[in-house]
């Protein structure tokens, strides 16, 4: 029995990129600075969590090694295990970028070597000859927004004349995106999927990334909330990505959360919805059950990035993390001999860093399963590695990027 499970814990960077300069994330550090707040008492809140940051599971797994490793430093108030179990390292990218899909597609094995469009930051954020296009083929009297910006804040700013007019809140951010958040009810969640596919084919010549539906409910600023109804529509891979290569060679890829959309559905056996962190840990857990050998189960918990990095919220991402270790020992009793799991993540979000975007990082890299041998494996040249070493482990030929550290 060879099977691998795959958990991306979106946006749980460790620190020390050598390029964050060129990003303008020199000292960026997801986990040490969550650490670092926690431990003078910044990361409390009442009714949520309190004191340092616990993560005993992933620290017997290496995680507090492999934050020295990539940054230097180990994170502050957590204390060192006594003894660590499994592989653990930390990753270098070496894709162009700090986005969901090269990080992920990096991960599977593909680096992203080319270089992404993006929507500048002053004026109007969009050409006039796309939004011109867009609103034409959709039908709609215009749009609203056209701007960089919070997601949560312009939903509340603009929702309601959303309502009145008809017209979707189109935005984006440092990434390479395009966004659209729309009311599921006055405008219609079928209507705002088509209208991002009519998107998604009208950006291809500017190079952006992803187009993502944003749906929303409520009546006014104060009572909207987004939905789990979410969808990511992304460009292809650039070349084939080892699910593609799983696929080839007859297993399965079971695909948990959004991974179906950042790969655009290429090397997908089976999409499996969930919505929230708890949800997603729940459907992982009934993948492992069904997943037969030379399967992969791949999932991306998006909460830490989504709810809690992008809103610099500290508390959040500390309980949210917490919660996520304190369920690591239901992952463990469901392993087979042969089994392997890897936790790692695509990007940091630090979320006590300047604005609202992802920070250049390292990621952490923690492998484990029944018989496989605790050692480090250092700081690896590029995300690559995980794909390579997964494929190795469920016996398919290696790829043209990266080496395993199995």
């Amino acid at each position: 029995m060879a099977r691998a499970f795959l958990f991306v814990l979106d946006s749980f960077g460790v620190g020390g990129a050598p390029d964050a300069a060129a990003y303008g994330d020199e000292g960026a550090d997801t986990l040490g600075h969550i650490a670092e707040f926690c431990a003078a008492g910044a990361g409390d809140r009442a009714g949520l969590r309190q004191g340092p940051l616990s993560l005993p599971n992933m620290s017997e797994l290496g995680l507090m090694h492999i934050a020295r490793s990539a940054s230097g430093r180990f994170p502050a108030g957590m204390p060192l295990p006594e003894k660590v179990y499994g592989i653990y390292g930390a990753a270098t990218e070496i894709s162009r970028g700090k986005d969901t899909p090269s990080g992920h597609w990096e991960i599977a094995g593909t680096p992203v070597s080319f270089d992404w469009g993006y929507f500048p930051m002053e004026g109007d954020a969009f050409p006039q000859e796309f939004i011109e296009a867009l609103c034409r083929e959709a039908g709609v009297p215009g749009i609203l927004g056209n701007c960089h910006a919070s997601g949560t804040e312009i939903i509340a700013r603009l929702g309601e004349d959303h309502i009145r007019t008809g017209k979707p809140i189109c935005y984006t951010s440092s990434d390479s995106v395009f966004q659209v958040a729309a009311h599921e009810v006055h405008f219609g969640l079928d209507r705002l999927l088509a209208f991002c596919r009519l998107a998604r084919g009208l950006l291809d010549p500017y190079n952006i990334g992803r187009v993502i539906a944003r749906p929303f409910i409520g009546q006014s600023a104060s009572t909207f909330q987004r939905t789990g109804n979410r969808r990511d529509f992304s460009v292809l891979p650039p070349e084939p990505t080892l699910l593609d290569r799983l696929i080839e060679h007859g297993r399965h890829v079971h695909a948990v959360g959004k991974i179906g959309d950042i790969f655009a559905h290429q090397g997908i056996s089976r999409v499996i919805k969930a919505n929230g962190n708890e949800a997603l840990m729940n459907a992982s857990l009934s993948a492992i059950d069904e997943a037969e050998d030379g399967d992969l189960v791949f999932t991306n918990f998006v909460d830490f990035d989504m709810i809690y990095g992008h809103r610099r919220d500290v508390p959040g991402y500390a309980a949210a993390l917490e919660a996520f270790d304190a369920r690591l020992p239901e992952v463990h009793k469901k392993l087979k001999p042969g089994d392997l799991v890897v936790l790692t993540a695509d990007h940091g979000c630090d979320p006590t860093w300047r604005g609202t975007d992802h920070t250049r990082e390292r990621v952490p890299v923690i492998a484990y399963g029944p018989g496989i041998r605790s050692r480090s494996i250092g700081v690896r040249r590029s995300y690559a590695d995980i794909g390579e070493s997964i494929a190795r482990h469920l016996g398919i030929p290696a790829g043209a990027h990266g080496r395993s550290f199995l």
